[in-house]
This record gives C-alpha cells, structure tokens and sequence, in this order.
C-alpha cells in the first residue's frame, strides 16, 4: 500500500474519490465556521464534513465558493439530512435547501443522517437522494448512525427501487457509511458488512471526544512515537482504512489534528488499540428499532 499522505483519497463506488481525511464542523457556530474551515484548508485538509442540523452550511459554503481561493473540484463537501426531514417529500426538499444554504453548485456526499422514521420514510428519503445524483445535484451518497438492521433493510429498499424504477443501478449506490468509530467503540459488525459491499466506513468521534486520554496503550504510544493522544488516534483510523473527521475551532489544534503522516503504527499496534468495549460517547441510533 502506498504511504498515507495528507492527500491521499478513497474510491468510492459512486466512482468519485473522497478525501481520507475530513474535518468535522459539528456544534461549530455558524459566525465561527467559516474561520474554521479556512484554517482547515491551511493545513491542508480538503473535505468538510457539514449536516444540516449543524446550521453551519452557509459559512461552509461561503469559505469553500469565496474566501478559500481554492478551486471547487479540489474540495469535497459533505452534509446531511435531519431526521425530522427522512421521508420523500423531506429529502427531496433538504437537498434543494442544502444546496440554496451552501451556494455550490453541487453537493459531493449526502448522508441521511440517522435511521429514523421509520421503514417507509427511509426508502422514500434514499429515493429522493437517488434522484438528487440522477439530477446532478448531489455526486454520491449513503447513510450515517445505521446499525446492520437498517443497513439490510436499505439493500432490500434498494432491489425495491430497482424492481420498481427500470433496472440495476435505479436504486442508488451505497457509497460512505458514518458512524462513531474508535478503539473503544469498533462497531466490528458494521465494518464488516460495510467492507463486504465496497462502502466507505467515516468515523465521526475518531478522538474521543478526549474522554480515553491516559488510557496505557495510548499514552505508551503518544510517547513512543513524540504525539500527541489525539494524533495516535487520528493515525489508528487512516490505517485502518477509515475517513476520521477530527473537529477543533482552534487552530493549533487543527493543524495538529493534521500533522499524522510522518509517523505508523505498526499492525500490532492497531490490533493492540483496538478494544471489545462498546462505549460510545455520542449518540448511538443504531440500535433504534426498525419501527421508530
């Protein structure tokens, strides 16, 4: 496998690529927003990882089209839609507003953004999100807070829409997969199934909030290799195969959150981190019932 850099990109099975590495602006005040991104793109990031419900679409948007000077095809955003909008007439609608929010042209991820509302309102939520790709307003899309339930539900919404709307492909491609992913919180089922179907596994939370510092394993590490916890952690993730999206508004921390590719963990390192806990520290839809 060739070296991780800090522009090294996944292929999604949309067939677009996507930046390893994200930079999170959830609970980031729309007045800060901006600010942070632009420090995020100084240090090299290129991928934004925004929703909706963040209410900072607009500031993203801005510093992505203006303030940037960047070009718009070497950035990738992404958003997604709230759980009070997972239904047809939902979707379709937040696409348009995300869209109207941000100012781009196109959006480059839409994530419906947790599993709620049950059976019928999630597939015709996944529709509107195919039809968004079929009109070239959104390039590729998936799902976030999923458990495997509802993951194998979507494939049978998918053969669905297929069945009902002309054939293979008609019922929209799996591309990313969100959740809460770290050492203590593997969600080793999920991935599995994600990776048997080519999905890209994002991985929101990827330091833990700062909730494991002092962990042994971690701190043996941070000092073995001259890094900080939430570098080590960061570092877990990309070799993992995993699109962390580390989030700071300080940017010494953002640069920091950055500076992972002139060191590796080896593989027993990664395996070693790696615990059976199951402690996530956000919120965790994935168990929610196919019902709710």
């Amino acid at each position: 496998m060739a070296p991780l850099t800090i522009d090294t990109k996944i292929k999604l099975a949309s067939g677009y690529e996507i930046p390893q590495l994200g930079f999170g602006v959830y609970q980031t005040p729309a007045a800060e927003a901006e600010k942070a991104v632009l420090e995020a793109f100084k240090a090299g990031y290129r991928h934004i990882d925004s929703a909706a419900g963040y209410h900072n679409e607009a500031s993203c948007g801005q510093a992505i089209r203006v303030s940037s000077g960047l070009p718009r095809d070497q950035l990738f955003f992404t958003t997604k839609v709230p759980y009070r909008k997972i239904s047809y007439e939902g979707a379709k609608a937040q696409v348009d507003k995300s869209l109207a929010e941000s100012g781009l042209a196109y959006i480059d991820l839409m994530l419906l953004h947790c599993p709620y509302g049950g059976s019928a309102n999630r597939k015709g939520a996944w529709k509107a999100l195919v039809e968004a790709v079929e009109a070239g307003k959104v390039r590729s899309i998936g799902v976030s807070n999923y458990g495997v339930h509802h993951l194998d539900e979507l494939e049978t919404h998918i053969a669905e829409l297929e069945a009902e709307r002309g054939g293979e492909g008609k019922g929209g491609v799996i591309s990313v997969g969100q959740w809460e992913v770290h050492p203590w919180c593997a969600r080793k089922d999920i991935v599995a199934w994600s990776k048997k179907r080519g999905v890209a596994v994002q991985a929101y939370c990827p330091v833990v909030r700062g909730e494991r510092w002092g962990e042994p394993v971690l701190v043996r590490l941070a000092e073995k290799y001259g890094k900080t916890q939430a570098q080590v952690l960061i570092r877990w993730s990309l070799q993992k195969g995993y699109i962390p999206l580390p989030k700071s508004v300080t940017p010494s921390r953002i640069a920091e959150n950055a500076d992972v590719y002139d060191f590796e963990l080896t593989e027993a390192e990664v395996d070693e981190l790696e615990t059976d806990e199951h402690s996530p520290v956000a919120w965790n839809p994935c168990v929610s019932p196919l019902d709710q």
